[in-house]
């Protein structure tokens, strides 16, 4: 599968103004901080509810629940893990993102340059050997730089290696989760929030799987 270089230059352009969006929700302060994952809830929250009306029309109203499990639980616990307290910190819900990011962009560009072998028939463009070596990037990504960074180093780089293994795997499979819900429903996108990128649950697919897994790692560790 070879790279599309105007679908590359599209979502790199996409991507780097939601970054810049995100680093500001992040850092600015703990206000911007829960602000910003309150917007991303009440994004996911309402292409949801409009996946579910094209799955199950007027009885959508009754898996509405699935929708506390899915999209709300985890979004407070990545606010959970930034905030304990009075105390301001977002290195892990950074953490999170930055392994997902990484995981997902080095997925696209190995499987472009040699992914041939089809990873699931839910999402026929993503490829064994895009996946894993995304996983394997992510975690040796997150590893050093939990090694190198200083501020990073209040964990250790084995603890580090396991959170980024963790984000890589759940976040697949929060992937594939969200591409079986387009499919039953007959839509490519669940919005048009980015284009190249799709809607708030096509960019936070990812992360709704992988932080629960992050935030009870995160309660055992400490």
């Amino acid at each position: 599968m070879a790279i599309n270089i105007q679908t590359f230059r599209t979502r790199a352009l996409t991507a780097l103004v939601f970054v810049i969006v995100m680093l500001a929700g992040l850092f600015i302060n703990s206000f911007s901080f829960i602000s910003l994952f309150i917007f991303i809830m009440a994004g996911c929250l309402y292409e949801f509810v409009k996946i579910l009306k094209k799955i199950n029309g007027s009885k959508f109203i009754y898996y509405l629940p699935f929708a506390l499990i899915y999209i709300v639980m985890p979004l407070f616990m990545m606010i959970d893990m930034g905030i304990k307290g009075n105390v301001y910190s977002p290195l892990i819900p950074c953490s999170i993102l930055f392994s997902i990011w990484i995981n997902d962009t080095m997925a696209y560009l190995v499987g472009s340059f040699i992914g041939k072998t089809p990873l699931s028939k839910i999402s026929p463009k993503k490829t064994r050997e895009g996946t894993f070596g995304g996983i394997i990037l992510c975690i040796v990504v997150i590893t050093l730089a939990g090694y190198l960074i200083p501020v990073a180093k209040i964990i250790h780089w084995q603890q580090w290696l396991c959170l980024a293994a963790i984000c890589a795997v759940f976040g697949t499979t929060g992937d594939l989760l969200e591409s079986k819900l387009k499919r039953v429903a007959g839509i490519k996108d669940s919005g048009n929030l980015m284009p190249g990128h799709g809607g708030f649950l096509d960019r936070f697919d990812s992360l709704l799987v992988a932080s629960p897994f992050v935030w009870i790692y995160i309660q055992l560790l400490f």
